[in-house]
């Protein structure tokens, strides 16, 4: 019983169990044009255009989400100088798996600047020295000093850690760590 089974039963009901779960995660609930467009009960009693009606059930389709981390308007929006002619460095905080070796590789080769950072190629590191000067850098981040504070350092090994670098590479003053 057991062998007769496992040949002619066992391989349809995998592969039907298979099927199923693929079908639940490949096909939409409701795809795209095919689901039938009824206007709300409220809008159709209102007489309101088509465009109202859209505007209303982009609205009721976005899921309410309770915010985890309020922070203030004032916070958000507050404009910050960023002085690369003088003493300010911009330190960069790589938090891993949210998109940080992209983006500070797009800071160190991407971004229009007066002096553009210096990449030769086959490095990794590229010198980004503020404009008229060949010494000290306006960027503190894995591309341009490389992990001088170790790899991954977090806020506090950074804010502990970033001054006695910059002094390190001859980069002498005080800054304003951003």
């Amino acid at each position: 019983m057991d062998e007769r089974f496992n040949r002619w039963l066992l391989p349809p009901l995998l592969a039907l169990l298979f099927l199923l779960i693929v079908y639940q995660y490949v096909s939409p609930a409701c795809p795209g044009a095919a689901c039938p467009r009824r206007p709300p009960a409220s809008a159709a009693r209102r007489g309101e255009g088509p465009e109202e009606r859209e505007e209303e059930e982009e609205a009721a389709a976005m899921p309410r989400l309770a915010a985890k981390f309020p922070f203030a308007r004032g916070e958000l929006c507050r404009r910050v100088r960023f002085d690369m002619r003088g003493r300010d460095v911009i330190v960069f905080l790589h938090i891993q798996k949210t998109g940080g070796t992209t983006f500070g590789r797009h800071l160190v080769r991407n971004i229009h600047l007066e002096q553009p950072c210096y990449c030769r190629a086959g490095q990794k590191k590229c010198a980004c020295h503020r404009p008229g000067g060949d010494k000290d850098t306006w960027l503190f981040s894995r591309f341009s000093t490389g992990w001088s504070c170790g790899l991954h350092a977090d806020w506090t090994e950074l804010t502990s850690c970033v001054p006695a670098a910059m002094e390190r590479r001859g980069c002498a003053g005080n800054r304003t760590l951003r």
